[in-house]
Order: structure tokens, then C-alpha cells, then sequence
């Protein structure tokens, strides 16, 4: 492009909420229980800030759980509380896009953008991701709200879906790049209330801004 063309708009790898759609995937206790590549409660945490981000900006969330009664146990219950007339859908495959039923979930969106996040990362998310990505969608994975039974799993499946054009991110990414104008007041609050809450140092910042000098502004 000519720089005499240059204007001042949104590159359009940028994730919006209207193009976005986010899937949760089996952050359940058995799952949990495997993960070893970073701090649990970290991941938890992260989790519910991307959930509660599609909720600030109405974006539509597709839960999934595997084996739920049989092997991985329930749903993380922090993470039902927030959609409490959900009921997650509850495959055998360990690929979720094997099942007719997410797919035909996220296709009912109409979305083409997919933030995908779960556990663990090396086949449950990678998997999907994967496939996903083969049949034209975008798949973002933020990595913060995924997990591994190893360090070395967790990178191998980045490193993986990454050569296949999915982009790594983080649940704050995500919620910021929606959000991207702090003058935007309809989600202002919300979007601040969600970083208070979830985004530990950065979340006490604004918490001291907003209580010594009253602005706004993250």
C-alpha cells in the first residue's frame, strides 16, 4: 500500500466481537489434575477472565466437556456459575471438533474467528484447533487459559498449531483487542471490572487510578 493510502483504521487480523466466537474446552477437575506445566489457579484465573470478556462484549461461548460422568468430572464450577443455562457438551472424542455438535454449534454463531482455550493443550486444544483451522476458520488459542501434562507438551503444541496459522494469544489480549478505545463507554466499566478482577498487577493499577484520581483510561 502507498503510504499516500495509509489511514488511520483497524488491521483487519484484528479479533472484533462481532466476528468472534469463544470455546471452552474440558477445564474439568480430572484435566486438572494433569496439568503440570504451569500454575493451576493461574490458568483457572485466566479461564474466567476470557469468560467473562465474551460476556462483557456479547460474544457467544460454546462449553464442552469430556467424559464428564465417567472420567474428567464436572464442569469447573466457577466457570458454570457463569452460564447457568448452559449445559456443556459432553463428547467421548478427545478432538471436540470430531463432534457434529460443536461444530454445528460454532457454525450456528456465523462466526469465522474461534478463541479456543482449554486443557489440554497438546490434545484437546491442539486437535481441534488443527481442524478447525483446515475447514477456513481462525483460530486464536490463548495459551494462559490452557494447559499441559509438561512444559515441553504445552510449547510442543503451540509451536505445532502455530506452523498451521493459529495465533497465540492471552485471555487479556483478547479482552483488550475487543475492547481497543477506552472511549467505547458502553463496555468501558464492564471491560475495567473484568481487568480489576482477573488481571493481577495491571487490575490493581487501574483499582489505584480510579481511587486516587478518579480517570479513566486502562
Amino acid at each position: 500500500m502507498e503510504i499516500a493510502n495509509v489511514q488511520a483504521v483497524p488491521g483487519s487480523a484484528l479479533l472484533t466481537p462481532e466476528d468472534s466466537v469463544v470455546v471452552l474446552v474440558d477445564h474439568q477437575p480430572q484435566m486438572f489434575f494433569g496439568t503440570t506445566n504451569t500454575d493451576r489457579a493461574g490458568i483457572i484465573n485466566a479461564t474466567l477472565g476470557l469468560a467473562r470478556s465474551a460476556q462483557v462484549f456479547d460474544v457467544p461461548v460454546v462449553l464442552t466437556t469430556v467424559a464428564s460422568t465417567t472420567f474428567s468430572g464436572p464442569l469447573l464450577p466457577a466457570l458454570a456459575e457463569l452460564f447457568p443455562g448452559t449445559r456443556p457438551i459432553d463428547r467421548t472424542t478427545m478432538n471436540c471438533w470430531e463432534d457434529p455438535r460443536v461444530v454445528d454449534a460454532v457454525k450456528a454463531t456465523g462466526r469465522r474467528r474461534i478463541v479456543l482455550a482449554g486443557l489440554w493443550t497438546e490434545v484437546c486444544v491442539s486437535t481441534a484447533a488443527l481442524s478447525a483451522v483446515e475447514q477456513g476458520y481462525q483460530v486464536y488459542v490463548p495459551t494462559d487459559a490452557c494447559g499441559g501434562v509438561s512444559a515441553e507438551a504445552h510449547q510442543n503444541a503451540v509451536t505445532r498449531m502455530v506452523g498451521h496459522g493459529v495465533v497465540p494469544t492471552t485471555w487479556l489480549t483478547v479482552l483488550l483487542e475487543w475492547q481497543r478505545d477506552w472511549a467505547r463507554t458502553q463496555t468501558y466499566d464492564a471491560t475495567t471490572e473484568v481487568v480489576k478482577r482477573h488481571a493481577g498487577a495491571y487490575g490493581l493499577g487501574v483499582i489505584y487510578a480510579h481511587a486516587m484520581f478518579g480517570g479513566s483510561g486502562g
